[in-house]
């Protein structure tokens, strides 16, 4: 893959930002929820945020 321009670079630290925010609040949430399901929905939820960061993490790299 070739460079990133700068914009494409500002795009992905955004999205990198939303996904840390995502993961936060869905932690939060699974953490507050006493429903099982509710409580494995906001898990995955915050590991596919996680996982979502990792991955853009690795064109800033």
């Amino acid at each position: 893959m070739g460079e990133l321009t700068e914009l494409e670079l500002q795009n992905i630290r955004h999205l990198i930002t939303g996904y840390e925010t995502s993961y936060d609040k869905m932690t939060t949430y699974a953490q507050q929820v006493s429903d099982q399901q509710f409580k494995q929905f906001f898990d995955r939820a915050a590991t596919d945020a996680a996982n979502n960061k990792q991955t853009l993490m690795q064109y800033l790299g």
